[in-house]
């Protein structure tokens, strides 16, 4: 199946939520604790009503015809450093598993790198699980430089 017919990029809709969250259960090495158990709906409801309403957020779904095939999710920050020009964030970049290698991911980061020009970014960046490696040379083949190191404290 050729990846780039019938492929859209567009806003998630609430009844992309259950894809959305089957991507994410489905990722072993992120783990963020994600389940398509229904006792956990309500969570990401509640989350996906957050983000649907924000005006700095915006969550994507990748479709291949009905189906969602990949996601991701920006933000735009602003701080005062680099003279308060903003910044896209990109996170949750998931593309289906029998999806990958067909030029997905790679319109999804370029479709959020166009989203960060059109609002005057001057920057985008991401981070990347440390043990995703084969992630880090696709995000460097996008252009993407390592140029910094994170960290986390998890507060659970």
């Amino acid at each position: 199946m050729d990846a780039t017919i019938g492929f859209d990029i567009r806003r998630a809709e609430l009844a992309d939520l259950p894809d959305i969250i089957a991507l994410f259960a489905a990722d072993e090495v992120g783990g963020h604790g994600d389940t398509t158990e229904p006792e956990a709906f309500a969570d990401y409801l509640a989350a996906f009503a957050r983000i649907d309403t924000s005006s700095l957020q915006t969550l994507y779904v990748a479709c291949l015809g009905d189906d969602v095939v990949g996601t991701f999710q920006t933000t735009l920050l602003r701080s005062l450093s680099g003279r308060g020009k903003p910044r896209l964030l990109i996170e949750a970049v998931q593309t289906r598993e029998d999806m990958r290698g067909r030029g997905i991911g790679e319109r999804m980061m370029r479709h959020a790198i166009e989203r960060a020009r059109e609002a005057g970014a001057a920057k985008v960046q991401l981070a990347s699980n440390a043990t995703r490696t084969a992630a880090h040379r696709f995000y460097e083949r996008l252009g993407f430089v390592r140029s910094h190191f994170g960290f986390h404290m998890p507060l659970k």
